[in-house]
């Protein structure tokens, strides 16, 4: 293996022609620079320089080798300067997952846009998944960061989470329905509706949870029609099909001929999580988290 900084000394002499104004240059004594040099001839089994009394100059196959050795310590200054912005979080890759809501609350977005500010050589890639598919992603070290409806076992030897989303809930009303106009809703004004119940493709006990929060709040819906998505469920309030609970988060996403309600009394709301492997050796990582967790508001 070459010694680097040969090299740097065998540039030195090349560019001055003279071993008196490198090792000036280079701020070490003329004597150990010339058996630099000469230590480095021995190694390449090759003539570098022709020496005289008045100068020392290139060989033709010593200009052939400065070519190269400039480029080599070029690209080496190139990787160093990498390292750096590696280690300060400047640059590289993050492999993130997802579910869907992640999106639709802008969390996920928001993040993103706040990370990439100042950081434009950083390359996302992201992956909608299932929540177990993400976890067990963190686990193999596939993915950095996952956004989960649940979150893993406290008790997990390699993962860590925090909650970055308690999302509460809108009533959506075809705006045709005689309560569209109502001042205010309470629970006895729902029961006996035909309701729109989003099945979560994550879990079905996310529906039963639903189910159950409606019961304590005073109210069984009747369900008539089943969504995996909510906003297919928006879709089919929008055609007068029934009513619907969706994530206040996709107000935004309301069609034409939906009305949406608070409702102050119901309780119920959709979590978002982050998780991440507890062993992190690079420095995007935990910028990201930082990033992520500090655009979350007190839950």
């Amino acid at each position: 293996m070459l010694d680097i900084r040969q090299l740097h000394y065998f540039v030195a002499v090349a560019e001055e022609e003279n071993v008196g104004r490198a090792a000036e240059r280079l701020h070490i004594s003329q004597s150990p620079l010339s058996r630099q040099i000469a230590q480095l001839e021995e190694r390449l089994g090759l003539t570098l320089f022709e020496r005289s009394q008045q100068r020392i100059r290139l060989t033709r196959d010593g200009r052939t080798f400065l070519a190269e050795v400039r480029a080599f310590l070029t690209h080496g200054n190139r990787l160093e300067s990498l390292a750096k912005r590696l280690g300060r979080g400047e640059e590289g890759g993050l492999c993130l997952g997802y579910i869907e809501n992640a999106m639709h609350s802008g969390v996920l977005p928001d993040a993103l846009r706040r990370l990439r500010d100042g950081r434009s050589a950083v390359h996302i890639a992201l992956y909608n998944m299932h929540s177990a598919e993400q976890l067990e992603g963190l686990r193999q070290r596939s993915l950095d960061v996952a956004l989960v409806c649940e979150p893993p076992l406290k008790d997990d030897p390699d993962l860590d989470c925090a909650q970055v989303l308690s999302d509460a809930m809108l009533l959506a009303l075809p705006s045709e329905h005689p309560l569209a106009t109502c001042a205010e809703l309470t629970p006895a004004d729902l029961e006996g509706q035909e309701w729109i119940a989003v099945l979560h493709k994550e879990s079905l006990l996310k529906h039963d949870n639903f189910v159950a929060a409606c019961a304590r709040a005073g109210f069984t819906p009747d369900i008539k029609m089943e969504a995996t998505e909510p906003l297919t469920a928006l879709g089919l309030v929008a055609a007068g099909l029934g009513m619907a609970m969706i994530q206040h988060s996709l107000r935004h996403h309301a069609p034409t001929g939906v009305v949406l309600r608070e409702l102050p009394w119901f309780s119920y709301r959709t979590p978002l999580w982050a998780a991440w492997h507890r062993i992190n050796l690079r420095p995007l990582v935990a910028t990201f988290r930082e990033t992520l967790l500090d655009g979350v508001t007190e839950l």
